[in-house]
């Protein structure tokens, strides 16, 4: 499965509740480049570049299929330099909690 397809599955894999209440579009800087909007519990997955962007993460579609997998952490990832991030960092540190990644498998 490639990254844009897991990105695609992402709305499948929200948690309503860590959500609730949040506004926020996640842009994806990968070959394909793909976006997020959270709203209100509900995610939309989107292809293209995000207008304005509440967070960005810049990786390798390799690098970010991992960390979508539970293969590769995101702190990790961040440390050594495979992930750049944009935007929000406080968003960035809470998208483990946002998302059920053993639903994208």
């Amino acid at each position: 499965m490639s990254v844009n397809e897991l990105i695609r599955k992402m709305p499948e894999a929200i948690n309503p509740a860590a959500t609730a209440n949040m506004h926020s579009t996640i842009q994806y800087k990968i070959t394909q480049p793909m976006y997020l909007v959270i709203d209100d519990g509900k995610c939309t997955a989107h292809d293209g570049l995000a207008p304005s962007p509440d967070l960005s993460l810049i990786i390798s579609d390799e690098n970010l299929a991992a960390m979508l997998k539970g293969e590769l952490n995101g702190i990790s990832a961040f440390m050594s330099g495979k992930l750049k991030v944009e935007g929000d960092m406080m968003l960035a540190q809470r998208l483990p909690s946002l998302f059920d990644t053993s639903k994208l498998s």
